[in-house]
């Protein structure tokens, strides 16, 4: 039997929220789901560049989903709750799943969006429980999106 999320998890994942609405914080994410397809770690230092405001959102984006990861992994946010409510990680964990081997090799740093992974893999299993062939038919649709970036820039 699932638990019910406390009173202290429901009011940490408001404020969870509540920080993702942040203009800065919005500007940053927008910038990332249209700008942000890496292929290979060179192409990911090239798209957000670090120094540039490019570099600073992906930096703004990838950091806030780190750490309301680490919240739902050491537990202070309720799990389900964070998986219903909460896909976009998961999104941001595809973008940056093909180049995360080389940046933590490159600045050795093996934990470099571990939180962000170990959520991401434990949102599959949970998700395909529920709806089986979501998590491939989200990766074909994200595929889709990046010929329109292409297009769009």
């Amino acid at each position: 039997m699932e638990t019910k999320p406390t009173y202290e998890q429901a009011q940490l994942h408001l404020q969870v929220y509540e920080q993702r609405r942040d203009a800065r914080l919005r500007q940053a994410r927008d910038w990332f789901f249209q700008n942000y397809f890496p292929e290979t770690f060179d192409d990911a230092m090239k798209i957000a560049t670090p120094g540039t405001e490019s570099g600073i959102f992906f930096g703004m984006v990838s950091g806030y989903w780190e750490q309301a990861c680490a919240l739902l992994n050491y537990g202070l946010l309720h799990e389900d709750l964070f998986f219903e409510t909460s896909g976009e990680f998961f999104v941001v964990w595809e973008r940056v799943r093909p180049i995360i081997a080389q940046g933590r090799e490159k600045f050795v740093y093996k934990q470099f969006l571990a939180h962000v992974e170990q959520a991401a893999k434990r949102y599959e299993t949970w998700i395909e429980k529920r709806s089986p062939g979501h998590i491939a038919a989200m990766r074909e649709f994200m595929k889709m999106m990046r010929p329109q970036a292409a297009k769009a820039a």
